[in-house]
């Protein structure tokens, strides 16, 4: 009998030390979990831009590209300010001056190499300051890039940039394109210029990025040339009295590769590049 009694009481004493660890365990696992949950909101900061990570990306989602208005003025100068660096980056990327002349600016999300030679700015500074008048005049039809040898006087390259504008455009700036109806009372709204800035500047980036690349494939250029601008315009346009009449400077048996082109809606540039090809080895 004082055996059972001596066994029940070390029953009962295992089971109240299992459970008095059981318990232990029980509130160190409720501590550890008061401590997680405290933990995650110990850094507002980080909880604050996760939230506005999400909300950026659920506002990316749903919100679609915003367009904005295209003025003649506005698309001017886009096309106006596309030819500065083009002819700027053509000059850098055929070799015609040294590299230490060009400085980088930055363009279009890429790095452009501009020329810092003072005659070289002043000259085209001038050119585009008229060209600029003949696309608000919607007088502009293309642009030229000569390249030439300066011994042989031969063109060797033409990179050419076709502009088409939209006839329908009108010159002021806030003008909203509305025509009178048939009866003269009230106005339709014509045509609408809209498309967004980070489309146009996307598709400017493009040909950059191609007369970046014109080296891998056109003749390396073996003589000292020189470069001059040749201006296409309609037959109502004049000339002005420091500019003169010249010949297209077409290339004798050429190779022409088509660039990319963008566009404004209000206007359009086709871009390409011409030069001389190889003469076929006599076999």
């Amino acid at each position: 009998m004082s055996f059972v009694i001596a066994l029940l009481t070390v029953i009962i004493i295992i089971i109240l030390s299992l459970m008095s660890h059981f318990l232990s365990i029980l509130s160190l696992y409720d501590e550890m979990r008061g401590n997680k949950g405290e933990k995650k909101f110990k850094n507002p900061h980080l909880l604050a831009s996760l939230c506005a990570t999400m909300q950026q990306q659920q506002t990316q989602m749903q919100i679609p590209k915003l367009s904005q208005n295209i003025t003649l003025r506005g698309s001017t100068e886009i096309v106006t300010e596309f030819f500065g660096y083009a002819v700027n980056s053509i000059l850098y990327q055929r070799g015609l001056y040294p590299p230490s002349t060009f400085e980088v600016k930055k363009k279009y999300g890429l790095g452009m190499l501009v020329s810092s030679d003072e005659e070289i700015k002043n000259y085209l500074v001038s050119v585009l300051d008229q060209i600029n008048e003949w696309l608000i005049e919607k007088k502009l039809e293309k642009l030229v890039l000569v390249i030439s040898s300066v011994r042989t006087r031969e063109t060797v390259e033409r990179w050419v940039f076709d502009i088409e504008t939209d006839s329908e455009i009108g010159l002021e700036e806030n003008e909203e394109n509305v025509k009178p109806t048939e009866g003269g009372k009230g106005g339709e709204k014509n045509k609408k210029y809209e498309k967004s800035k980070q489309d146009i500047t996307n598709e400017i980036a493009a040909i950059m990025r191609q007369i970046a690349a014109s080296v891998t494939f056109l003749p390396l250029l073996e003589d000292e040339c020189s470069f001059d601008l040749i201006v296409y315009t309609n037959k109502d346009s004049e000339t002005p009295q420091e500019w003169e009449e010249s010949d297209p400077r077409f290339i004798r048996n050429a190779e022409t590769v088509k660039l990319r082109s963008f566009s404004t809606k209000v206007h359009s540039v086709e871009a390409a590049v011409a030069y001389k090809a190889e003469s076929p080895l006599n076999v």
